[in-house]
């Protein structure tokens, strides 16, 4: 299936979307981290007045060394990104701000002015944990407003919350529609990666309580769905190459997050009690991302086993493996329309010569840098492949709308700064764009129940101020 993506937005970097992986984990929150003693001062700083009195005139060189902050600066960009301390949107401004302070003397303008009691106000918000003019903060995934539904949400009725801290992703449906399994690294469940979970939505409490785990809690997981049945559950795990959590890949050379394409990753089935029952696709390479038809008989995944990170069908037992994709690039993500004769999914292919060169230099190591996505469709053999979507920016997370005549999918191609991602839906045909949910940082992961009564999704809503992801659950309102 899919990986969360999150954004990143600094005016002095290329605005582009950045990813977290399959596990729902996300990365560091923006490529510049400021030191934690830096903004622990800012709620000490003078009142505003006072402050901006003082920078009408020319500003002191710092005394703190240049270098001192450099270093600073490269020891937490070495820290794996999970390491790494979440501050607030203006953080990373102002840590540059500092460095250029003590190289020049700076005299500000009135724009300067304005701009630095925005910081000024910001910096207050966070140091007291409380919002300021803002009500989401896209850097970090904190949402401040203590919101689980926005007015705009017309389609959504009687949301209801069903996780509480950690990162919950990509849940699905049973397919009596009693059921959830998703993923979650939820440190109070001891999670050190990802782990696979089910429980029974409508009567399992599990906002404080561990739902049952479906994984053998080794290695790292990603990605399950239910087999025919709802007795057993099928997951992707790295365990079997290694049964500790695999390291997390840093970004790449122009500052973007990479997705680790793990070799480890097998296919299994397991019972309900998390016992495995069957290693039901594996082989060299990464094999991964697997859901079910609706009809119950076929399966689709993605695997490298091909030199490129395709699609293939196989049959609900494993069999017959056949490969629908081969245009270079990274197809992912897919799930089944209603009828079963058709996949939609999320693409990243490369076009330039540039871009060629760099998606197989990165593959070639085991990773990828998804920052251009569309949606795409074709038939379960390949065939009348069709681009739904020509938005920019990153399209991902597609599901079917029970009609089969729709698409609900993930986007930030209407966001300047990279965020938010909301869901939109979208005609098969690429007519008829239309925003479902508002959040002011993420919303992905959607499913609807077979029944087309309920949907599931992920949102960092009424998140507290964390950056915590959570499920939530809703009545669908056509």
């Amino acid at each position: 299936m899919d990986r969360k993506v999150r954004p990143i937005a600094s005016k002095y970097e290329n605005r582009v979307p950045f990813v977290v992986d399959s596990a729902g984990r996300p990365p560091a929150p923006y490529d510049l981290v400021v030191p934690q003693g830096i903004i622990s001062t800012a709620g000490t700083f003078m009142p505003l007045p006072t402050d901006l009195q003082r920078l009408r005139r020319r500003s002191r060189p710092n005394p703190r060394p240049i270098q001192r902050l450099l270093d600073e600066y490269q020891t937490h960009r070495k820290l794996p990104p999970l390491g790494r301390p979440r501050l607030g949107p203006c953080s990373g401004q102002y840590f540059r701000k500092r460095i250029e302070r003590e190289k020049h003397h700076l005299t500000l303008s009135y724009t300067n002015i304005m701009k630095f009691s925005l910081f000024f106000a910001a910096a207050l918000a966070i140091g007291a944990c409380q919002p300021s003019g803002e009500t989401a903060d896209g850097e970090s995934g904190a949402t401040w407003e203590s919101k689980i539904h926005y007015d705009q949400e017309v389609h959504l009725d009687n949301v209801r919350q069903l996780t509480n801290g950690g990162d919950n992703a990509e849940a699905y449906f049973s397919f009596d529609g009693t059921m959830l399994t998703f993923q979650s690294n939820a440190e109070k469940w001891g999670n050190e990666c990802d782990q696979i979970y089910a429980f029974n939505w409508d009567s399992d409490t599990i906002l404080e309580n561990e739902p049952q785990l479906i994984s053998n809690d080794l290695g790292r997981t990603t990605c399950a769905y239910f087999m025919p049945g709802d007795t057993t559950i099928l997951y992707a795990s790295t365990f079997a190459g290694d049964a500790a959590c695999p390291a997390v890949p840093e970004r790449g050379e122009s500052g973007a997050y990479v997705w680790p394409i793990y070799a480890d990753f097998d296919i299994y089935v397991s019972d309900l009690s998390g016992s495995i029952v069957d290693t039901l696709i594996s082989g060299p390479g990464y094999d991964a991302e697997a859901t079910v038809s609706p009809d119950r008989t076929k399966i689709v995944f993605t695997s490298d086993r091909s030199g490129d990170l395709e699609l293939y069908v196989c049959d609900i037992d494993g069999s017959n493996i056949t490969q629908v994709t081969n245009g270079l690039g990274y197809d992912g993500g897919a799930f089944f329309s209603p009828d079963s004769k058709k996949l939609v999914f999320r693409s990243s292919r490369p076009q330039t010569k540039e871009e060629i060169t760099k998606y197989k230099d990165l593959l070639a190591n085991g990773m990828v840098e998804p920052t251009h996505m569309e949606i795409y469709i074709c038939n379960i053999d390949g065939s009348e492949l069709t681009q739904v979507t020509s938005l920019g920016n990153a399209n991902w997370a597609p599901f079917y709308h029970p009609s089969g005549e729709k698409i609900i999918f993930s986007t930030n191609h209407h966001s300047e700064k990279g965020y938010p991602f909301n869901l939109f839906m979208i005609n098969t045909d690429g007519t008829g764009l239309q925003q479902i949910t508002y959040d002011g940082v993420f919303d992905a992961f959607p499913m609807f129940s077979p029944d087309g009564s309920k949907l599931v999704f992920a949102s960092n809503r009424n998140n507290g101020g964390t950056r915590a992801t959570n499920l939530f659950i809703v009545d669908w309102k056509e």
